[in-house]
């Protein structure tokens, strides 16, 4: 390492110096180190001295915030001269570094006229700084680009919005996603700085804003140098696996605390980059021949358009329903809420009383009812307190984040996405305002302590009552929070071919009507969650379980393989021939053979073998002894050798293929990536015996590494354990695999028998 790296490890290692001062202290080390090698490298091409060339620091480097990760972006400005190949003896020590640099030749009308064609260009001059050679130069290029901006002012904002709105769409919510893009993502470092491009047009934060501005801009710029500094990579997105270790350095109690610090400033820089946009959008409408939207009547009293922006004319204090016809208004028409009208709700709107207002209910589900539209409205309520005036219990999760491989969003960002997708389904129900708020509560339990399902329940109750539904809707709502998750975990972890599996769910729901509410709320739940949550496998499978249920509660029983989508006609007529076939259908594999004992973990493992993960599988047991395994595998970047796969899989059911040595070999060689999480997933193995017909269930959630499933199955296969059917889950680093299995003695596996098998499956899967 050079004189230079050393210096700078040297600095990315002192703990004395503050996050948000690094940028600073690294900006004047590379600043010195670059100066000195330019000089050298004037005088070493034998340049009589260095007039007409210059070296120029833009972007975050001009800025002078460069976060461990950052970019060294470098112009070598020059007045039209040849400057040979001081260009490359500049950057080649760069690069020898292994820094990343983003670099130019150009002269002062070059780089002006690009900048007049390409945004990008054009703010990342706005930075531009001297750092060594002719400051004439540097001084004339800073000029054209503060003329350019003045003069072109309309242009420039245009553009801008445009691709604030571009990157918006293709970065996600740093506020709202649980594994945020603290530079370009919505309410992200990125929008700072285009709040800042924005002054140089002449559109400005009011004082207030900006303070509020610069405090979230360093909470996230603290985040990003700690996140650079804890991996040593450029990523800028705060991944789970990273969270806990950036947590420690950022000086947060834990994770949790640290991401809603993120989270509330996310939400800041994203409401008053909105504010700013807006506020362009209207200036441009209103020097344009034809405005945006002309002033309208809403036709409720209390409520007037001015400027394309919906106001607030009342007295929330007064009219405490004024705000829900405010944001049913706002939704509907698209119309935002006026910066006004939301610091007049912070000021004025009182709590609902209880229980709410004749017709209060009626607007609260009109404006669920919006969907998506209802979102922003709801958001901006909340980020002035408002919401909460109406719904109490949702502070609590309010920012909260969500260790989960599930879900993609933070708690409350996640309910209102819920509520969104359910929008979309209130066709499918008898009842479209439980379901709306069924999906706005059914997690709210996860800021309060304990169980979230049981939280919740209890919350549940006392809001639906308040809010002004009768006792037995109150109880529909507190149940569709309780069996919240009821599907989705049988669809995924038990047998449909079971009848008592049927029966168990058909207890629990109890009437076709509260079955229907439940499977569309189900839907919405998990397509908010995110694809791991719900895609074709979950939805057929649960669709499945939700038709056989309610055949059960019709009073008719269901034929269960009538049911079961991995037989289809060509796999009963494979099973009805009573000979091994294999059959690859897009990611799926099905092995059809005689039922013997260690068939599906053979087959398990030879797709460990070849490097395939499988997501999900299944497995059935025929009367006539035909067994079918069916493996659903996550889809590779490269295409499947299936050929090779099928012909190891029949030379593992012959035996003739040393599978527990060849993955074991495998998985020293290869590391599984990492997962989402950073915590080690625990082991837990359970018991059944009751919630089988002719079974015992084994459950087994462990870390997924390489041949797990071929791990488990197998010593199911030596102690003695025949499975009849099997429910496998991989969810990102974490395996949740069912398997129903009968054993010598019959279904029934006695207590000393499950110590044995738990002790042998804790030996594998530890080892």
């Amino acid at each position: 390492m050079s004189a230079f790296g050393d210096r700078r490890a040297a600095l990315l290692a002192r703990t004395d110096i503050d996050a948000v001062e690094l940028p600073a202290a690294l900006c004047d080390l590379t600043d010195e180190w670059l100066i000195e090698r330019f000089i050298f490298e004037v005088e070493a091409s034998g340049r009589a001295d260095d007039a007409g060339v210059a070296l120029v620091a833009v972007g975050g480097y001009g800025r002078s915030e460069l976060c461990p990760g950052s970019d060294i972006d470098l112009l070598l400005l020059h007045d039209e001269v040849d400057t040979g190949d001081l260009a490359d003896r500049v950057w080649y020590p760069i690069w020898d570094e292994k820094l990343k640099l983003g670099h130019a030749v150009r002269s002062v009308d070059q780089a002006l006229e690009l900048a007049a064609t390409d945004i990008d260009t054009a703010t990342a001059l706005t930075s531009a700084r001297h750092l060594a050679g002719d400051a004439g130069l540097t001084e004339r290029l800073q000029g054209g680009v503060h003329d350019d901006w003045q003069t072109n002012a309309a242009q420039r904002l245009e553009e801008l919005e445009r691709a604030v709105s571009r990157r918006h769409h293709l970065g996600g919510e740093v506020a709202f996603l649980l594994e945020p893009d603290l530079k370009t993502g919505r309410g992200g470092l990125r929008d700072v700085h285009a709040i800042g491009w924005a002054s140089l047009a002449g559109i400005e934060l009011p004082p207030a804003d900006q303070e509020r501005l610069a405090e979230a801009y360093q909470t996230l710029l603290r985040a990003r140098v700690e996140l650079h500094r804890t991996t040593g990579l450029r990523s800028d997105v705060l991944s789970a696996d990273d969270q806990d270790a950036v947590a420690e350095r950022y000086g947060s109690v834990d994770a949790d605390a640290f991401m809603a610090d993120i989270a509330r400033a996310g939400r800041v820089v994203a409401f008053l980059s909105d504010q700013l946009w807006s506020r362009a959008v209207r200036l441009a409408a209103a020097s344009s021949a034809e405005p945006l939207q002309p002033d309208i009547e809403v036709g409720i009293s209390g409520l007037s358009v001015h400027d394309g922006e919906l106001v607030i004319d009342g007295d929330p204090a007064t009219d405490v329903v004024l705000v829900l016809h405010a944001a049913v208004q706002s939704a509907r028409k698209r119309l935002p809420l006026s910066r006004s009208s939301l610091a007049k709700l912070a000021e004025r709107q009182p709590p609902f009383p209880e229980p709410w207002p004749h017709g209060a209910r009626d607007l609260f589900i009109e404006l669920l009812g919006c969907g998506h539209r209802a979102i922003g409205v709801i958001e901006s309520l909340d980020f002035f307190d408002v919401w909460t005036r109406l719904l109490p219990e949702w502070a609590p999760n309010r920012n909260r984040p969500q260790r989960s491989r599930y879900h993609r969003f933070t708690v409350d960002r996640h309910l209102l996405e819920a509520v969104a997708e359910a929008a979309r389904f209130t066709h499918r129900v008898s009842r479209p305002d439980l379901l709306l708020m069924g999906a706005l509560l059914h997690d709210i339990g996860k800021g309060y302590p304990g169980d979230h399902t049981q939280a919740g329940m209890r919350l549940a109750g006392p809001i639906a009552r308040r809010c002004g539904w009768n006792a037995t809707d109150a109880d529909t709502l507190v149940r569709l929070v309780q069996h919240h998750l009821l599907l989705t975990d049988v669809a995924t972890r038990r047998d449909l071919g079971d009848p008592l599996t049927v029966t168990t769910v058909a207890r629990a729901t109890g009437t076709p009507e509260f079955l229907e509410l439940l499977a569309v709320m189900t839907e919405a739940d998990c397509t908010a969650t995110g694809p791991m949550a719900w895609g074709d496998w979950t939805a057929s499978l649960v669709s499945s379980l939700v038709e056989m249920t309610t055949e059960h509660l019709s009073g008719s029983d269901p034929a269960p393989t009538r049911h079961r989508r991995l037989l289809t006609d060509e796999v009963v007529e494979l099973m009805a021939a009573g000979e091994t076939a294999l059959r690859v259908d897009g990611d799926m594999l099905t092995v059809v053979a005689p039922d013997e004992r260690g068939l599906f973990s053979r087959a398990a493992g030879v797709l460990a073998l070849r490097g395939l993960d499988v997501l999900q599988a299944d497995a059935y047991s025929s009367p006539a002894g035909m067994a079918v395994s069916s493996f659903r595998i996550v889809p590779p970047d490269t295409p499947v050798d299936w050929d090779r796969v099928i012909y190891d899989v029949r030379r593992s059911l012959r035996g003739h293929l040393a599978l527990e040595a060849r993955i074991a070999e495998r998985a020293r060689v290869y590391r599984r990536r990492r997962a989402l999480s950073a915590t080690r997933a625990a082991t837990t193995i359970t018991f059944d015996a009751e919630s089988a017909t002719s079974a015992t269930i084994v459950e087994v959630r462990t870390e997924d590494h390489i041949g797990v499933l071929y791990k488990v199955t197998r010593v199911l296969a030596e102690m003695g354990l025949d499975i009849r059917s099997a429910k496998i889950q991989t969810l990102a680093n974490e395996v949740v695999d069912a398997f129903y299995v009968v054993g010598p003695d019959g279904p029934v596996i006695d207590p000393a028998h499950q110590r044995e098998v738990e002790l042998a499956l804790r030996h594998v899967l530890t080892a």
